[in-house]
């Protein structure tokens, strides 16, 4: 019997472009919120009728900012997802939003759907590092969405927050995480700022306006962050994730561990049957009708993929998991990168699963290198 599926609905609208992002969104494109709505609604049934309205177990709506669509909207959306495909009782239904933008109508749009856990960008508790990263809101958008949440009856709560941003220091993110342990969350998202090419932010380091943190002095705040979520009774679970216990993200997991997943909407990816898709990125070649792009993953591209996302994950790679799905063990699959991390101690095997020591987290991306076809 198949494993449920994960399914993603990507929502490209947002207010403002923040000074670090490159993912795919369209700021003042909110008039074709309707006809987009109603595009993703075909594309999902479209999709389940094809595949004969196979299960799922977890629904991820992304973004952009999905809580700048109406609550008819999103309602939508979510009465198709459960129309073509079979929804497991249990399924995690997860919404990102960004404070501010949250309303009572659409939180009980989503409770009234079946959305189960919400997840907020609040990246920063300090004002001067929101305005640096251009986003729109302020700490006190924050506490207000978060008390919106809770009065709606979201009992699974994920903050994003950002570490390595320029002059932060421990100092300041610690400010940060104090700040938001003390609204009650479930989940903790922490992730290290990464400068993409062609970003403001980049292009305000390059020019010599901002300095970045240095490895040793990112690699202390990392640690210290982990420690500190840690003590205050979340798990680290994933290179960049924390949970109170019971409340790990399952969609994300599934992705982690190389489960298949749908995608849908504008910019969409998805993998299954050993190939990958992925929607046009713009909303008007979207909502035109262009056709997904396609691909087979090849072996050889599955196991260094199953290797790169396992590793992300503290508990490491399953590795009877990884020889079914190959068809061979890891060690029959990448012998010298196995046996080269393990000496130089950046690997370690233990209960069935290879993970990363300490010090291969510090250089994770190093360790990857020799698994690359």
């Amino acid at each position: 019997m198949a494993k449920p599926l994960g399914l993603y609905v990507h929502f490209p609208f947002c207010r403002s472009k923040c000074a670090y992002c490159d993912f795919p969104s369209s700021p003042g494109q909110e008039a074709l919120r309707a006809p987009y709505a109603r595009a993703v609604c075909a594309e999902i049934r479209a999709r389940g009728a094809e595949l004969g309205r196979p299960a799922a177990d977890t629904v991820f709506l992304g973004g952009g900012t999905p809580s700048l669509m109406e609550p008819g909207q999103i309602s939508e959306v979510l009465r198709a997802l459960r129309e073509a495909f079979s929804l497991a009782p249990d399924a995690e239904i997860t919404c990102e939003a960004n404070p501010g933008t949250l309303t009572p109508a659409f939180l009980a749009a989503l409770r009234e759907n079946g959305a189960n856990r919400l997840s907020l960008g609040a990246q920063s508790a300090k004002e001067g590092e929101l305005r640096l990263l251009g986003r729109a809101h302020r700490w006190a958008d924050v506490e207000a969405s978060v008390r919106l949440a809770r009065q709606a009856g979201f009992a699974n709560l994920n903050l994003d927050l950002m570490s390595g941003l320029p002059g932060q220091g421990w100092a300041g993110l610690k400010e940060t995480l104090e700040r938001a342990l003390g609204l009650r969350p479930d989940h903790l998202s922490c992730y290290s700022l990464i400068l993409e090419e062609g970003t403001p932010l980049s292009r305000e380091v390059q020019r010599g306006g901002l300095e970045m943190p240095g490895e040793e002095e990112e690699r202390e705040m990392y640690w210290n962050a982990v420690r500190f979520l840690e003590a205050a009774g979340f798990a680290q679970y994933e290179i960049s994730n924390f949970a109170r216990p019971g409340f790990r993200c399952r969609h994300n997991l599934n992705c982690w561990n190389y489960e298949e997943y749908l995608g849908f909407g504008a910019s969409a990816a998805g993998f299954s049957r050993g190939r990958r898709r992925r929607n046009p990125p713009g909303i008007a070649d979207y909502l035109s009708g262009a056709a997904p792009e396609e691909e087979a993953v090849s072996r050889q591209d599955a196991a260094f993929e199953r290797v790169m996302l396992g590793l992300r994950l503290k508990d490491g790679l399953d590795l009877a998991a990884f020889g079914r799905a190959q068809g061979a063990g890891i060690r029959a699959v990448f012998p010298e990168a196995v046996a080269d991390n393990l000496a130089r101690g950046l690997l370690e095997e233990k209960e069935g699963r290879l993970r990363l020591t300490a010090r291969g987290f510090d250089v994770m991306d190093r360790a990857l290198l020799d698994f690359l076809p």
